[in-house]
């Protein structure tokens, strides 16, 4: 009964790879007065990576040097700092059994988001990853989504999208998917009812049930 085409976020919804994240930020920006805190950091999370380190950046030669520094640290720690979070695996397992089409969307570049779900097992369940080269707008706007729906075949009304983040779900939202917030990444309740999802997955056993609801109610 679950819908037919999800599409997923990477990091923080399928990926345990928050402290990698914040880890990098944290190297890259080490010894600066202007740096932003862990907080402020994970807030935008689930944006390009550039419009983050630009925030915080002297100027465009700044961003650039910072940049390098992030994904130095960032790829030399890369595959001892990240795993699927529990229950991923089977998750995507059971779905791929009923037969759904699933695609990743992530701000990534799609090569580094294919590189995490090799390195993890999961790259061969999803048909499409549209990652931050597929489309000039990003989360939170719609484009993206409509660009993996556009790959999957698919139409808004007979898809979802699970994330962690409110930019997952004002992307959803916009693109007329329905929107499953999860709540085992990084960002609160309160923040992700802002952007007004769906429904909830407060743990990922809980994400099927849901799409099944969500299916059966469209």
């Amino acid at each position: 009964m679950a819908p037919a085409a999800v599409l997923f976020d990477l990091d923080g919804t399928l990926i345990d790879s928050i402290p990698l994240i914040v880890q990098s930020m944290r190297h890259a920006f080490a010894g600066r007065a202007r740096a932003p805190t862990d907080a402020e950091w994970v807030a935008r999370i689930g944006t390009p990576l550039d419009g983050m380190i630009r925030a915080w950046a002297e100027d465009e030669a700044d961003a650039a040097w910072l940049k390098e520094r992030y994904k130095e640290h960032q790829w030399a720690h890369h595959d001892a700092m990240v795993a699927p979070f529990p229950g991923v695996p089977e998750l995507l397992r059971a779905l791929e059994a009923r037969g759904v089409a699933m695609a990743v969307v992530t701000s990534k570049l799609e090569a580094s988001a294919r590189r995490s779900l090799a390195h993890l097992g999961l790259e061969g369940h999803f048909r499409a990853v549209v990652g931050l080269e597929s489309t000039d707008r990003h989360k939170p706007d719609p484009a993206p989504v409509r660009h993996a729906l556009a790959r999957l075949g698919a139409a808004p009304g007979e898809a979802a999208f699970v994330g962690d983040s409110p930019h997952d779900v004002r992307a959803g939202n916009a693109a007329g998917v329905a929107t499953v917030a999860t709540l085992w990444g990084p960002f609160s309740r309160e923040a992700l009812a802002e952007a007004g999802p769906s429904a909830w997955a407060p743990q990922v056993e809980d994400v099927l049930p849901v799409l099944d609801r969500l299916a059966g109610e469209r």
